[in-house]
């Protein structure tokens, strides 16, 4: 899988290969290595690439998750000893997260660094912006006994938190529904500790142990009066425990309320499509 990966991204970058062939000296800088390929509609594809004298694999993706954490980038699946990273660019108000993979090489003691952001059909981002933000992170990375400092900090980097995302109930069950239908194992490492505050309706309350649980009203797919175009065929519920202190509050909840909650990931189930957000509070 990995020498597959490669190879795509090294296909990439056949129009610019030839400016690393030859080493440091005449290496292309990021922006004159910087591909674009594709169209919004069949979804558009960037890929940067910078090389650094005395840059093992490891050290270059130690490097890159504390730059790309620090950017509040998701960070999907980190092999540094294998030079590989997988990051999203997260999601925003009605807009998906997109993949952005990152693979870090070594030949004649140069490294190489390539990442390649995937984004979905009928995205669209313009070629300078993509070029600006992908080589303003890839021109930090340092080789040498600076980078290998550099990486021993940003090995253990956790992405920054960022403000609740507002969203709504049925918008939010038809995200993580679709992200579920294109790949489940990512869904949880995606959410999980993220904080959103969720406008919707109330479908119950009950007492789970010590806590209230509250569950949100999302209609089935053949329920909906519009369907998005290739809307996951299931919806995920989305439910909700309470913060402690928020008993006066829960007790006063009644099906078809409308309703407003923060609360933060917590976890998920695939195979009962339910998603379920802890400490939750009523939105300020």
């Amino acid at each position: 899988m990995r020498t597959t990966t490669y190879s795509r991204l090294a296909a990439a970058l056949a129009p610019a290969a030839i400016l690393f062939s030859a080493g440091t000296a005449n290496a292309a800088t990021c922006e004159e290595a910087f591909v674009k390929k594709g169209n919004p509609i069949t979804a558009l594809r960037f890929t940067a690439a910078v090389t650094v004298a005395d840059l093992p694999p490891a050290v270059a993706i130690g490097q890159m998750r504390g730059l790309v954490a620090a950017k509040g980038y998701d960070i999907m699946a980190d092999e540094a000893e294998y030079g590989s990273m997988l990051i999203e660019q997260p999601m925003t108000g009605g807009a998906r997260a997109f993949p952005i993979q990152i693979t870090a090489t070594q030949t004649g003691g140069i490294g190489t660094v390539v990442m390649e952001a995937k984004l979905r059909a009928g995205q669209a981002v313009k070629s300078e912006a993509a070029m600006a933000e992908m080589c303003g992170i890839l021109n930090q990375i340092k080789g040498g006994k600076a980078g290998a400092a550099a990486a021993k900090k940003g090995a253990t980097a956790t992405t920054v938190a960022a403000a609740p995302l507002k969203i709504s109930a049925l918008g939010f069950s038809q995200q993580v529904s679709k992200d579920t239908e294109r790949n489940s194992a990512g869904v949880l490492t995606r959410y999980k500790g993220k904080q959103f505050t969720v406008d919707g309706t109330v479908d119950y309350v009950t007492k789970d142990g010590s806590s209230f649980r509250v569950g949100y009203k999302v209609p089935e797919p053949y329920e909906q009066a519009i369907r998005l175009p290739n809307q996951a065929p299931f919806k995920t519920d989305i439910v909700c425990y309470m913060a402690p202190g928020q008993a006066a509050f829960s007790l006063q909840l009644k099906p078809n309320k409308g309703i407003k909650l923060t609360g933060t990931v917590e976890d998920f189930d695939e195979y009962k499509h339910v998603i379920w957000l802890k400490d939750c509070r009523p939105a300020q």
